[in-house]
């Protein structure tokens, strides 16, 4: 009798265990101790509970209540709150959940591909800004990186106090950015990083956006011929792998070099570059989380469709505005760096192209461009200087996000008049006056030496003698030659003895052009053409 007693008490005991567990309140990871709401809109906190469990959330002098339905979900929005901090914000329902040291400020997210993904351990003077990032105003959030065929919901990593112990392994271009910011604002940042090196955009827009678009629905129709080819490819694949196998034993044995072993194709599943795969996986679990806005370091990996970027780039902002729900909330990105070989002469680029297709996106409201065409390197594709790239994208973030009274961006083309045997370009966003200053070692305080930039000594036959570098003209045949350009006031005038008639005019365009126009501020002029003639892209999609 006793013994059934004890197991009846200890099934009640199991019972009340599994139903506690059931019933308890529960947080996604983007709610957690250390981090930053959104100031000035109603921020939403969301979570999981048994259907019908009455949920409490309060923060300061808020209380906002929910009941969870069938699925268990729930979520409340708080009334705008106010910068400052810290604060202690519950959530109770048949369990209570504290969260200590949340800060009131804005927020932003950080994504692109690896030069955004590169942590500030790799970047220049790594060792002194680590121990000098003692910032507890600012705080830190890195998704846990995945691939997904279908929007995810949750997301895993956790908020920090940027520190020297946290922020190592954090992104510079994200890090530098919202350190200018909290500088010269005064208020907490919050900083969201999910970014994947070597990924392209299309990854990072969402299905349907790429469905209804001609121009964009062919990478999706190459995808799904990979997926359906897939299965027989690894069939094919492990044949030519069991076969390697049974011949490197025989060469072994025989005292000689194995073959090769045949490389496997990629798991389509897992592979980053899914058309949608990192917006479903990495953006679309932070979309109820209130931010201020985003930004953004990708381009590289769709050089070689840079037309078709014309599409894509604001496709994708589009869609991002459209799934948070915020309206045409702020999206800042960094143009292309020079990168590569120098041209000897005039020649087409992607590079130039994917540089065009950035700067026509401008059209959307509430963007800005970091221009850093004067602070890449040849030889490497992930230039150390993020400290201005970050600068530089605070610039635009000053001027557009919070309507401060700054020149945010250097010259940019606004309209060419021929007169004779010159060109006479006129520029906006000159800031202070137009400036060409010598090109000289090092080109920043922190960034690289000409020699880096270029990848090769800056010959005459590579810097022939003008004021201002990086200019190239074209007559009615189309075949641009360098040319001579001076500055007249606001204006550049471009001529070249080889060139009777202008036509057209480039300037810094190509992979890695030597350019030195600046306004008076030190930022460099905006890459651009004035004709329309097709590219080295033009059609691929």
């Amino acid at each position: 009798m006793r013994v059934r007693r004890a197991c009846a008490w200890a099934l009640c005991a199991l019972a009340a265990l599994a139903s506690a567990a059931m019933a308890d309140v529960k947080l996604p990871p983007l709610i957690g101790d250390n981090m930053v709401l959104q100031r000035g809109i109603k921020a939403t906190i969301w979570g999981t509970a048994d259907q019908g469990e009455q949920v409490t959330v309060s923060i300061g002098s808020q209380k906002a209540t929910a009941t969870p339905g069938a699925d268990g979900t729930w979520a409340v929005k708080l009334e705008p709150l106010d910068a400052g901090g810290p604060l202690e914000l519950t959530v109770a329902g048949k369990n209570t959940l504290t969260l200590k040291n949340v800060l009131v400020g804005d927020v932003w997210v950080c994504s692109g591909q690896s030069n955004m993904q590169m942590n500030l351990g790799g970047c220049a003077n790594a060792k002194a800004e680590i121990e000098k990032a003692d910032c507890p105003k600012i705080r830190l959030f890195q998704v846990r990186l995945t691939v997904a065929a279908e929007p995810q919901t949750e997301t895993q990593g956790a908020w920090a106090e940027c520190s020297p112990k946290s922020v190592p392994g954090f992104t510079g271009v994200g890090y530098f950015f919202g350190r200018d910011l909290q500088k010269d604002l005064g208020i907490p940042i919050g900083l969201i990083q999910s970014a994947w090196g070597g990924t392209p955009a299309e990854s990072w827009t969402t299905r349907p956006t790429m469905e209804a678009n001609p121009e964009l629905k062919p990478m999706l129709d190459r995808w799904t011929a990979a997926v359906a080819a897939y299965p027989e490819t690894k069939k094919k694949h492990d044949e030519q792998l069991a076969a390697w196998k049974a011949a490197a034993e025989k060469a072994k044995a025989e005292g000689k070099n194995p073959p090769q072993q045949p490389r496997g194709p990629n798991d389509p599943a897992k592979n980053p570059s899914m058309p949608s795969g990192l917006y479903n996986a990495n953006i679309h679990p932070l979309i109820r989380y209130a931010i201020k806005g985003a930004i953004w370091y990708q381009g590289e990996s769709n050089a070689g469709r840079s037309y078709q970027y014309r599409v894509l780039f604001p496709a994708m902002i589009a869609d991002w505005r459209k799934a948070w729900g915020q309206g045409d909330f702020p999206f800042f990105w960094v143009q292309l760096a020079n990168f590569m070989a120098v041209d000897k002469e005039p020649a087409e680029s992607g590079w130039a192209e994917l540089r065009e297709a950035q700067t026509m996106t401008l059209s959307l409201p509430a963007t800005g461009q970091a221009v850093i065409i004067d602070i890449g390197e040849a030889r490497d594709i992930h230039p150390k200087n993020k400290q201005d790239v970050g600068r530089r994208l605070e610039l635009a973030a000053l001027k557009v996000a919070y309507a401060k009274d700054t020149v945010a961006s250097g010259p940019v083309y606004d309209s060419m008049k021929v007169d004779g045997a010159k060109a006479i370009l006129k520029f906006k966003d000159v800031g202070g006056g137009l400036a060409a200053p010598a090109l000289k070692d090092p080109v920043t305080e922190n960034g690289p030496t000409l020699e880096k930039c270029f990848g090769v000594a800056l010959t005459p036959e590579l810097r022939p003698k003008t004021d201002v570098y990086g200019f190239a003209i074209a007559g009615d045949d189309k075949k641009f030659v360098w040319a001579d350009a001076k500055i007249e006031g606001d204006t550049v005038v471009v001529t070249s003895d080889k060139v009777a008639k202008p036509v057209a005019v480039r300037y810094a365009w190509g992979n890695n052009p030597i350019c030195n126009l600046y306004n008076k501020e030190g930022l460099p002029a905006c890459p651009f053409r004035t004709d329309d003639w097709p590219g080295v892209t033009a059609g691929k999609k």
